[in-house]
């Protein structure tokens, strides 16, 4: 879909709905200049505004789906990353003042500003400030915002890896996934080398140590680098440069001017008391005054003394929320919004609670609380306008850890189903990534079974790009679901996703992901004893360590794995023993390797499975042929060659073709060598099979040089330089080195 396409979208969108400009401005918290600015194609909405918008017009699905396509950017602009400005923010006006002074000083001076804002408990508004700050100093820094949570406090997680928060900002500069090195200190070698010539500000939020904050500074001239943190950060502080600021509850006029905007001030000025003793019992902390002025706005006509009344009484505290003053009970805050709700979306946040991660899509929070997509909408609204959830920069949904700490005790409380809660969200992540699979690459299939817990969301992927933004938008979802779910009854869940992202993570060059998840699933399948499990799993780590360059580290792995190979069924067997096949000629076991695609082949002639004969003999055929066995290897291809026609499998078609190539080649048939492998190439090609396509081009280098085609050899070896390299497959560096060894 173009992108010209949103605005009339939009326009249609908004008069279905009978919407005015200014009528769809009020609803959706969206400026009307800057609707209109969207319906007559001069811009297109960020992910969060577009929820809102999306939100505010009741789009049903197929609309939303429409919208969203027709948002997405030909080209990426300039990173915007920053959560929206709070219009209720107030106060902090001497900490902004000495904010401004100090980055008037620097701009004055050509220095990198790093500011560390370090108020201590959580909820004292830390990230609204350096928001705040950020949006205010935008204009100083046209070449846009970057933002990350490092979640250096989250009870359920570990903080955030400083390399996964380099990957988020280099994709926001512009630099495409398969680029992106995988080593945290390469990343941020490329992440300083794209900021240095460019005036950003950086807001690194909820940070846990300084060795978390230390590989994202820019340290360049012309970039604002702000910290927020519970600790003090004072490493940071002495080695760095960085500025210290203080943050510091509310003070009592503060409080009074937050709440007011919240519920107006006209309210605060009838009960001025009772509003002053509201924010006392709240200890002047933002989070809890923002909270309970939300509720109090859903409430208009209660009494400002009624609620005073009731935090008073109001026992346990929530201790991680806890203000020095004995009288201030936070959780009092949380219960009285929470109690507000309506009985779905209370127990709908207390199953969004459950999610292990950050930040949850709508798709994944539907499906903790095993809904259909148009409820949870609604319940997601209802949490939002009580200030129980957020939104980040991608549209996702975000519950302050210490507000998930709650809805987690309630969830235990009401003694909620938390396995079949986390049950629908492993599916959810297995289930939908075997139909992204579908369109993400066409050689892979997981083989597992699909068996969706009831109330798993189906999302419709259509084609590949949906099928990447989908994977892009659970990364950290699954990730951190694979880490933080060790229910027992679970494992099968656990392995099954790890088993269906090994295709986008293969894919996308995504070697340190995999490797963390397939260990997981590894342990897990040893756990169970699973033969089938523990073989698939054990290979994919192998093979993940061996593309990365690490294949001395999966020698233990291969001996874990051996007496796993006689308890398979049969119809395991064969491909685990052509896999086997693999992994020794990788690392030149190549005895061993032969005897495995014999013993592949052995088993698939007795299956009845013509796919599995194709598959067998072609590994039998490539093997003896690394043996020097040429004949053979070209028996078996023309065996194979008819076998993958009739079943369809164009990829192993082009396996024949290739195979046959290099055979020849080591027969010395040059000329029809170079016919095999053009065949096989074209093929891969048209399967999406990039790191056979790759193989193929360097076995083509090869028979090019032995002809004597100079040119010919280094372009292929370049080329397969280049797909080896998206893929950041270690062997991208060899095939440089033979294409230089050429000469100029």
């Amino acid at each position: 879909m173009e992108t010209n396409a949103f605005g009339p979208l939009l326009r249609e969108a908004r008069q279905r709905a009978l919407l005015t400009l200014e009528s769809l401005a009020e609803a959706s918290g969206v400026s009307v200049r800057a609707i209109s600015d969207m319906e007559r194609g001069k811009s297109l909405p960020r992910q969060a505004t577009l929820g809102e918008l999306m939100d505010a017009l009741d789009v049903d699905e197929e609309q939303r789906r429409r919208l969203v396509a027709a948002a997405r950017p030909g080209t990426r602009p300039v990173p915007r990353q920053l959560p929206p400005d709070l219009a209720v923010f107030r106060g902090r006006e001497g900490v902004l003042a000495q904010l401004r002074a100090l980055e008037d000083r620097a701009a004055a001076q050509g220095g990198h500003v790093v500011i560390s804002s370090i108020g201590g408990m959580a909820g004292v508004g830390k990230t609204a400030l350096a928001v705040h700050w950020a949006h205010q100093m935008s204009e100083r820094f046209p070449d846009g915002q970057l933002y990350v949570n490092l979640r250096g406090f989250d009870d359920l997680g570990k903080p955030l890896d400083p390399g996964d928060a380099l990957g988020v900002f280099l994709r926001g500069l512009g630099v495409p996934s398969t680029d992106i090195p995988s080593a945290t200190e390469q990343r941020g070698a490329l992440f300083r080398q794209r900021a240095a010539t460019l005036r950003l500000v950086v807001v690194l939020d909820n940070a846990r140590d300084a060795e978390q904050v230390r590989p994202l500074l820019p340290a360049a001239p012309g970039c604002l680098t702000v910290v927020t943190s519970r600790n003090q950060l004072l490493g940071l502080a002495a080695a760095d440069g960085a500025t210290p600021v203080g943050l510091d509850v509310w003070t009592p006029e503060e409080s009074l001017a937050a709440l007011a905007a919240r519920i107006g001030a006209e309210r605060c000025a009838a009960e001025p008391e009772a509003a002053a003793e509201l924010v006392h019992l709240c200890g002047h902390l933002p989070l809890a005054v923002a909270v309970v002025g939300a509720q109090l706005g859903a409430e208009p006509r209660l009494p400002l003394r009624v609620a005073v009344a009731e935090l008073r009484e109001a026992r346990p505290r929530l201790d991680a929320l806890s203000a020095d003053d004995s009288s201030v009970d936070v959780r009092a805050v949380f219960s009285r919004s929470y109690r507000a709700l309506g009985p779905a979306t209370a127990r709908f946040f207390r199953y969004l609670s459950l999610h292990p991660g950050s930040a949850a899509s709508a798709q994944a929070a539907a499906s903790l609380a095993g809904l259909p997509m148009t409820q949870a909408r609604g319940h997601l609204r209802e949490l939002a306008s009580a200030s129980l959830v957020s939104r980040d920069a991608e549209g996702r949904y975000v519950l302050h850890d210490l507000v998930r700490a709650y809805g987690a005790e309630l969830a235990e409380h009401h003694d909620d189903d938390r396995l079949g809660a986390l049950d629908r969200l492993l599916s959810y992540l297995h289930h939908n990534a075997k139909s992204a699979n579908v369109h993400v690459t066409q050689q892979f299939r997981s083989g597992l079974p699909d068996d969706p817990a009831a109330g798993t969301v189906h999302v419709t992927i259509d084609n590949r790009a949906d099928a990447l933004d989908w994977y892009r938008q659970e990364e950290q979802t699954a990730a951190a679901a694979l880490r933080a779910v060790d229910e027992p009854r679970l494992q099968r869940r656990r392995i099954d996703v790890a088993l269906e992202w090994v295709s986008y993570n293969e894919t996308t060059g995504r070697w340190p992901e995999e490797i963390a998840a397939t260990r997981i699933a590894l342990d897990a399948a040893l756990g169970l004893d699973d033969p089938v499990a523990v073989e698939r799993s054990s290979h994919n780590l192998i093979r993940a360590l061996i593309e990365t360059g690490r294949g001395d580290e999966a020698g233990g792995l291969i001996e874990t794995r051996l007496p796993y190979l006689s308890r398979l069924p049969a119809e395991h067997r064969t491909g685990a023993e052509r896999r086997a096949s693999w992994v020794c000629s990788k690392l030149e076991r190549h005895e061993e390797a032969l005897g495995h695609a014999r013993t592949a082949l052995t088993i698939a002639r007795t299956l009845g499975q013509p796919d599995e004969l194709a598959r067998a003999l072609l590994e039998l055929a490539f093997k003896v042929s690394d043996m020097g066995e040429n004949q053979e290897a070209v028996a078996l291809c023309e065996e194979a060659l008819p076998v993958c026609r009739d079943t369809g499998e164009r990829r192993f078609e082009a396996m024949a073709w290739g195979t046959l190539g290099v055979a020849r080649l080591g027969l010395d048939d040059l000329d029809t060598a170079v016919d095999d492998l053009k065949k096989a190439r074209h093929l891969f090609g048209e399967t999406l099979d990039v790191y056979n396509e790759a193989e193929t081009l360097d076995n083509l280098a090869t028979v090019h040089q032995r002809r004597g085609a100079t040119e010919e050899a280094r372009a292929c070896w370049l080329e397969a330089a280049e797909l080896f390299a998206g893929l950041r497959i270690a062997r991208a560096a060899e095939m440089r080195a033979r294409a230089e060894a050429l000469g100029p």
